[in-house]
């Protein structure tokens, strides 16, 4: 998965109108209850008061953490169309699960201090539940396809190595997330949407069960699938 043809920043709008089309033709936003029109709501650098006035380009995975550098800064499989709103709202805070919400969205994302159970204080953007897996299987991707890099990033979810690339909290939490929201059907056509211009896939939406053999229970144990004329043993 590594080495992914990345389009440019500029032409990820044309690109969301292939992998984020709802079934409607309008964007599909998991941030907001918004009905946008690809290009005519299209954040243009003016706006973004309220909700449902523009969408823009969301880094799931924030820009900052990664230094704005590339090839991440375009990298699909964690950039989606977003609310300018809501966007902004997020900024750069970690996802987690809210205990105290100081901002709520209209589809119910929150943005608050982090639940005292949940290992890390701070403000966390919380996701509604029916995208939780969707964000999780990103950041399994993310940490996985750019293991060379993400040592030197910084970010809350980090453990500031290549292997497990992610801290305690947020791995627990990532595979509750990617357990209990399975693969939609949203995920595989936008997975295979994306290929078709990367030209690489996210394999945790092909495999959900492989996080538990790198971060979970079954870790350490082979993992074995069989698929089309060849067996897979990593």
């Amino acid at each position: 998965i590594r080495n992914p043809n990345v389009e440019s920043y500029s032409g990820l709008w044309t690109a969301f109108r292939t992998t984020d089309k709802r079934a409607d033709g309008k964007v599909w936003d998991m941030y907001s209850n918004c009905s946008f029109t690809f290009g005519t709501d299209q954040d243009s650098g003016s706006g973004g008061s309220s909700e449902c006035q523009f969408y823009n380009r969301e880094h799931s995975f924030p820009k900052s953490w990664f230094n704005d550098a590339s090839p991440m800064y375009s990298d699909l499989f964690h950039l989606y169309p977003t609310d300018k709103l809501v966007n902004n709202k997020r900024g750069n805070n970690a996802f987690g699960e809210v205990g105290n919400a100081s901002w709520t969205s209209d589809n119910a994302s929150k943005l608050g201090s982090a639940k005292s159970t949940l290992g890390y204080s701070g403000t966390v953007f919380e996701p509604i539940d029916e995208y939780k897996g969707d964000f999780a299987r990103t950041y399994f991707y993310m940490v996985t396809c750019y293991e060379d890099k993400i040592s030197s990033w910084s970010s809350p979810h980090l453990s500031n190595n290549k292997y497990p690339g992610l801290n305690t909290w947020s791995i627990t939490m990532l595979l509750r997330w990617s357990k209990n929201d399975p693969v939609s059907q949203k995920e595989t056509d936008r997975n295979n949407a994306v290929e078709e211009y990367q030209h690489n896939r996210n394999p945790f939406i092909d495999y959900p069960e492989l996080a538990e053999y790198i971060w979970g229970n079954n870790k350490g144990q082979a993992w074995n699938i069989t698929s089309g004329l060849s067996d897979i043993n990593i």
